[in-house]
């Protein structure tokens, strides 16, 4: 299983980071990375855009959502039938952004192994045998960053682009007239500690990482964001209800 994992994913890896250092002038690590996170998100790029569609119905559903247990008050069981209905209708799985998100962890361990192995500790044993082995990797970027090390400040960078990408999948409560309406959803409060947990976890995790692979995490952070950002721009007109609706999904018995 670790040999398979390593001619898939790790040696492509490694292999490509090395021709891109090999052929970037000044052979800067730092844009070797950049754009070796541009490739892999490209290849990862109908995965992404899955889960980020996945992401944005889940969201656009939120104010039905929120009618439903306004409606299904203190009636946990109806309101589990009509959440699984309201789901089918629309044709949304509350789980379908989480397969893509699984596929791509693979990649950031192979990622992490390559600056753990060949950066870090310069071995570039696994390279094909048409890449010029160039002997080491500078892990000096842009003239100053030493990538092999921890850096705190691409640590924070990381941090606030997950801010940015969780943000935009906080979803606003929708105005209902209604006692009920006071209570904050479950999901409403999760999005708004997500919101602050996640980026804080980035920075603490990413602050004790080789500074390449925190490079990578940023940048493919970075690129999601703005995938959602694109994806989000449209978002659709939620209506100031009066009054409870009284019908949302209809049970039968």
């Amino acid at each position: 299983m670790v040999q398979l994992f390593n001619i898939i994913l790790y040696q492509p890896i490694l292999n490509f980071l090395v021709l891109t250092y090999n052929f970037i002038p000044g052979h800067d690590i730092g844009l070797a990375i950049i754009l070796m996170t541009v490739v892999i998100k490209l290849i990862l790029y109908p995965f992404s855009l899955k889960s980020i569609k996945s992401q944005k119905a889940l969201q656009d559903l939120q104010p039905k959502i929120e009618a439903l247990k306004i409606q299904y008050k203190n009636q946990k069981e109806k309101l589990a039938q009509a959440m699984m209905i309201l789901y089918k209708n629309e044709k949304v799985s509350p789980f379908s952004s989480c397969l893509p998100l699984l596929i791509q962890l693979p990649f950031l361990i192979a990622v992490y192994q390559v600056f753990a192995k060949g950066l870090t500790n310069g071995s570039l044993g696994a390279l094909y045998p048409f890449i010029t082995n160039p002997d080491s990797l500078n892990p000096i970027a842009f003239g100053f960053l030493d990538l092999s090390k921890p850096q705190i400040v691409l640590a924070v960078l990381a941090g606030l682009a997950q801010f940015w990408q969780v943000k935009m999948l906080s979803t606003k409560k929708p105005v209902i007239k209604s006692v009920d309406s006071r209570d904050e959803s479950m999901m409403t409060i999760m999005n708004k500690q997500m919101m602050f947990i996640m980026p804080i976890m980035t920075v603490v995790i990413g602050a004790g990482l080789p500074g390449g692979l925190v490079l990578y995490w940023f940048m493919t952070t970075f690129l999601t964001a703005l995938m959602q950002l694109v994806a989000f721009k449209k978002k659709p007109k939620v209506e100031v209800l009066n009054k409870p609706q009284t019908e949302v999904v209809t049970l039968t018995k």
